[in-house]
């Protein structure tokens, strides 16, 4: 793909991913050593990243001592794989929220881990200079998720949901809720948008959780649309 045309594009995106990061600290663990050297070029304008590795166990490493706060890793590393460091990342460190960058040729399984170890974001490889990376960033920032649509669709075309709790029959205010979740939304932006307070987000966020028997926030949206009971939105 010829991308000169893409070229101011790609530097407003740049941009705004630095915006984004700015109260952020960063590790980011990459397979390819010239995709981590820009990485490093692109994300460290104002000291925001604190550890740049290719390997799974060095970066483990690296969130701890140096407090990280995001990851930011490739799918193929040269030790190790990303979704087993996502795992791994998010046992021991839940807080930490972590951006997985798959390629194409990615399986299906290495999603499906991803996505159950509670990402908060996926996106596509091929799809670096479409925007994609702030968008997610930006949902990350204000506490929300985004999955890549293509691997939302992979990932439930390959598993069908199962049978649903008997308790998960959502309020229409709760479906509400979910879905501007599903799209990336944190909970400030659903309450503005709701005209509901913030607190009462909240508690809606926590009666989903239950009623979907999910760990947490990523969980609860990917059962929600496993289940069908929220589309997935347009956007991703």
């Amino acid at each position: 793909m010829d991308y000169t045309a893409l070229i101011a594009q790609v530097r407003q995106y740049t941009q705004r991913c630095s915006e984004l990061l700015q109260e952020e600290r960063v590790v980011a663990c990459m397979g390819s050593r010239l995709s981590l050297n820009l990485c490093i070029h692109c994300l460290d304008r104002n000291g925001q990243l604190v550890g740049a590795t290719t390997d799974e166990f060095a970066a483990l490493r690296l969130i701890k001592q140096k407090q990280a706060t995001l990851l930011v890793a490739t799918d193929q590393l040269e030790r190790g794989s990303g979704d087993d460091l996502v795992s791994q990342v998010k046992r021991r460190w839940p807080d930490v929220r972590t951006l997985l960058i798959v390629g194409e040729r990615s399986e299906t399984p290495a999603v499906r881990r991803a996505i159950e170890a509670g990402c908060d974001g996926l996106c596509l490889e091929h799809r670096l200079g479409q925007g994609t990376v702030p968008q997610a960033l930006s949902c990350l920032a204000g506490g929300g998720i985004y999955i890549d649509r293509t691997l939302a669709s992979q990932y439930l075309h390959h598993h069908p949901a199962p049978p649903p709790p008997a308790s998960a029959q959502l309020s229409d205010r709760e479906r509400q809720v979910l879905q501007l979740a599903a799209a990336g939304n944190p909970n400030t932006a659903i309450a503005a948008g709701l005209f509901i307070s913030l607190e009462t987000v909240k508690s809606h966020m926590r009666t989903i959780r239950q009623k979907l028997e999910a760990r947490d926030r990523t969980h609860a949206v990917v059962q929600g649309l496993r289940l069908g009971l929220v589309d997935w939105p347009d956007a991703g």
